[in-house]
Formats: C-alpha cells, sequence, structure tokens
C-alpha cells in the first residue's frame, strides 16, 4: 500500500515539474493560447469574466495597472518592482498605427548555423577556399560537430589535408566556438584555449578535460582526484568551472534550446512578454518590470463542478475526478511558472541597470550558470525561462531576453566604436591594443570573431577613410 502511495505522489511530482518547465518555455502569445487550448478541454477549468491581478487579486478597471503591484514596497527604495500584469493593451499588429509602434526591428536569426559560421569566416579565407569551407560546414551535425575527417575531405577534393585543417581550425575559432571540432572533448578543449586568451583558468581544466571525460560527465571526482593524483578540492574547482563556461556540444549554444526540447520558431518580436519602464516615467526612479500574463480573468478549478463528482454515475467518477486533477495541476503549474519568472527578472534587472539605462556598452557579462546558482534551480530552468522571449526596454525598443547574457556584446560594441572612430583602417593586432586598453584583454583572433560578428571587414577590405580618399 505505501509503495503504491509513493508512486502516485512520484507521478504527480514528475508531472508537475514537467508541465511547468513547458509553460516557463512558453512566450506570452503561446501561453495565451495553451490556456485557451485547456480551458476547451478541461470541463473542470474554469475563467471567471473578471480582471484581476494575477499577483494581489485586486479587481481592476480595464486597462489599469495594479496600484499595490506596481509600487514600491518601501518608501524611497530603488528595489526592482516586479509583478504579474493582466496588461491587454500594448501595441499588436493592428491594434495601432504603425507610426505609432514602438521602434522593432530586431528579429529573431532565421539562418542556419553552417550559413553563420561561413559568413563569419569568409573574408578571411581565399576565393578559392570559401567552397571548400562550405562543405565542410554541410557535415555538421545537430550538436555542431563534424561528421567527416579531415582525410575525408583532403581525398574527395583531392588537396593536401593541412590545407583542410586551416580552414577547420578557422571554423573552429568562430562563433560559437568549437563548432566543426571532431568531438566534444575537442570542443572544449578549443574554447579553453580561447578563455585562456582572455583570463585565466583553473590549473587542472585541461587535464580533467584531456584525461577525465567518462569520469567528469558522472560527476566522479574523488575518482579523477585520484586518478591525477590531485587534491579533490581543486578537482571541483575545475569541473565547476568546466560547468559554467564549456559546452560540450557548441551547435546548440546560440541555435536553439535542442538541449530543452524547445522548438524555435522564425520570429519577428511584434509583442513582448515583458515591459521595463521606470517608476513615473524618471530614470531616476526604480525600475517597474510588468510580466505579460495573456488572462485578465482568474483561472481556477470550477468549484461546482468538484461539487458535483458525488452525484456522478459510479463509472464517470474517475474521469470527472481526472479532470479535476488536471485543472488543479495547470493553475498551480501556471503559479509556479509566473513566480519563477518573477525571482529571475528580479535579479536580471538589477545585475543589468545599467544595460537597460545606457545601452549595449554597459551590458556585465552575466551567464545563465552564474545565474541559475544564485537562485538555486537548475540551469535549464533559467534557459527555459529566456527562451524566446522579447523585453520591451525603457527606450521602447524590443529585445530578445537571450541579450541579456550575451557576454562579448559589450566588447563588441567597444570595438564598434573603435572602429567608427578610425582614421586609418586598423589591424585585428591593433584593435586588440586598443581595446586593451579600454580594458578588454581580447586576443587578436578574438577581435577576428567579434569583428565578423557584428558583419565588419578585414582591414584590408573596409571602405577607406573620407580624409584619405
Amino acid at each position: 500500500m505505501y509503495q503504491k502511495q509513493q508512486q502516485v505522489h512520484q507521478h504527480l511530482t514528475t508531472a508537475h515539474l514537467a508541465q511547468t518547465m513547458t509553460l516557463l518555455s512558453m512566450t506570452a502569445e503561446e501561453l495565451g493560447e495553451k490556456i485557451a487550448s485547456e480551458l476547451a478541454a478541461n470541463p473542470a477549468l474554469e475563467l471567471l469574466d473578471e480582471r484581476r491581478c494575477p499577483g494581489c487579486g485586486r479587481s481592476l478597471h480595464p486597462r489599469e495597472i495594479c496600484p499595490n503591484c506596481s509600487r514600491p514596497k518601501q518608501p524611497e527604495s530603488q528595489d526592482p518592482i516586479v509583478f504579474i500584469s493582466p496588461r491587454d493593451d500594448f501595441f499588436t499588429g493592428t491594434s495601432m498605427p504603425v507610426e505609432e509602434r514602438p521602434e522593432d526591428n530586431l528579429s529573431a536569426a532565421t539562418e542556419d548555423l553552417p550559413t553563420y559560421v561561413l559568413r563569419q569566416i569568409a573574408p578571411e579565407l581565399a576565393n578559392q577556399d570559401r567552397a571548400l569551407a562550405a562543405f565542410i560546414l554541410t557535415h555538421l551535425d545537430e550538436d555542431g560537430l563534424l561528421t567527416i575527417t579531415p582525410l575525408e575531405v583532403a581525398q574527395y577534393h583531392h588537396i593536401l589535408p593541412s590545407r583542410v585543417q586551416n580552414i577547420i581550425q578557422m571554423i573552429q575559432h568562430a562563433d560559437p566556438i568549437g563548432v566543426g571540432s571532431a568531438n566534444s572533448q575537442e570542443a572544449m578543449l578549443i574554447q579553453l584555449e580561447s578563455l585562456e586568451e582572455s583570463g585565466t583558468i583553473p590549473t587542472l581544466a585541461r587535464k580533467v578535460v584531456t584525461d577525465c571525460m567518462s569520469l567528469l560527465s558522472r560527476h566522479q571526482y574523488a575518482m579523477i582526484a585520484h586518478q591525477i593524483h590531485e587534491p579533490i578540492k581543486l578537482v571541483e574547482e575545475a569541473a565547476h568551472f568546466i560547468g559554467a563556461n564549456l559546452n560540450p556540444f557548441p551547435g546548440r549554444s546560440h541555435w536553439g534550446d535542442t538541449r530543452d526540447n524547445v522548438k524555435v520558431s522564425d520570429r519577428t518580436y511584434h509583442r513582448p512578454d515583458i515591459i521595463i519602464n521606470h517608476l513615473n516615467n524618471n530614470i531616476h526612479e526604480p525600475l517597474v518590470v510588468e510580466i505579460i500574463m495573456p488572462l485578465a480573468g482568474t483561472l481556477r478549478v470550477d468549484p461546482l463542478f468538484r461539487s458535483a463528482i458525488k452525484d456522478v454515475k459510479q463509472d464517470k467518477i474517475e474521469d470527472w475526478k481526472s479532470d479535476v486533477e488536471r485543472a488543479s495541476l495547470f493553475v498551480k503549474c501556471l503559479q509556479q511558472r509566473n513566480h519563477t519568472m518573477e525571482r529571475l527578472l528580479a535579479r536580471v534587472v538589477v545585475l543589468q541597470k545599467d544595460f537597460i539605462d545606457n545601452g549595449e556598452g554597459s551590458l556585465k557579462p552575466v551567464t545563465r550558470a552564474s545565474l541559475a546558482k544564485e537562485l538555486e534551480v537548475h540551469e535549464s530552468t533559467i534557459s527555459r525561462a529566456v527562451a524566446n522571449k522579447a523585453i520591451q526596454l525603457p527606450s521602447g525598443r524590443i529585445i530578445p531576453f537571450s541579450k541579456f547574457f550575451d557576454r562579448s556584446l559589450h566588447i563588441r560594441t567597444a570595438l564598434q566604436q573603435i572602429i567608427s572612430r578610425e582614421k586609418e583602417n586598423l589591424s585585428d593586432t591593433e584593435l586588440a591594443e586598443l581595446l586593451k586598453k579600454e580594458g578588454y584583454f581580447v586576443a587578436r583572433r578574438t577581435v577576428a570573431k567579434y569583428r565578423a560578428m557584428e558583419g565588419i571587414l578585414p582591414a584590408h577590405l573596409r571602405q577607406k577613410h573620407p580624409s584619405k580618399q
């Protein structure tokens, strides 16, 4: 009997987690469709025709923002105000004239990974090598790893393997770092090499990746320490660094959420999922973060349906109970989804306030892994909460939520500014030196990668400055 109860409890816990994660990955628009679908499919789920604040339950007038939840909890507090908003009056595709809509010129990337990588390295390649690079890139799997060897490419094209290897090395050091590697281990070693160029890495990181990959994947740190004859504390330090900074599947890092089984659709951001403003539109006041909830009424289990179960025919009781359980689970998962979004955004807007107020040059290098550790949740939870969602900034500009986690954006912005001011075309080495003077310690090869990501040509191909013509 005890065993059976334990299995049921585990099943409900698993179902709760799975549905919460699914809801967390949805945009506001997708969530609205999901709620409508559940209401249509489940007679035990009820939507009260009223407009209430999802946070405090206060009755709201049409187009009103909750006066309780949208105000500071304490006078003079500068903490961000984060709340769930049943907002239904922000712009849509048809309800507002085009000329009155906030600026929205940012769409999700629709090019595939091989095209993205080729666009970065093409300016650095000789003309005869571009077709060869394209051929190599067509042999990437969904993880961004090569399914063909350099020798096979050389034999197919009747060229020297060294020429193929040179192109593969360029591919591997494009964005995402490690793409085009033969396996996950090689990809991670290349990422370590890149990180080492701009900072320090734990002493044992390279040795752990080289000699103990299978043990590392199973978190068997004691066995690793024994195998390489090093203190377990240093092994754990290296393992944590590897987990937070390296990706064994580089093709997944920028091309959707394959590891989370979330399908990425081609999307242009016309409707935000989160709206950020300053209180009273005053830049000196706290930030107000509205998390859009596409639901004006109150979603609940229908009490009449629940009470009517006792009068149902015996053969229908289990079906009715199942409907009530599904409705109750859906409401709880929706509440958990909203709570997670509130916690995440409350921290993100504190970390990235300068970016929100001042633009891309002020973005701080924040990772999903570090935020997950701080909030004591799994990294996949952060990834799902961020995936495919758009944020409207106080300026009215709409950007992907993922941009808050772009660790190189502030460096790329500084690079753009340096190049825009150049009086003569600067080489990548010279650009690296100028970035160093501004506090950005990056290698020449990293400068080339960032320049390619921004669509900036090499020095010998950039347009001459007007004063030189």
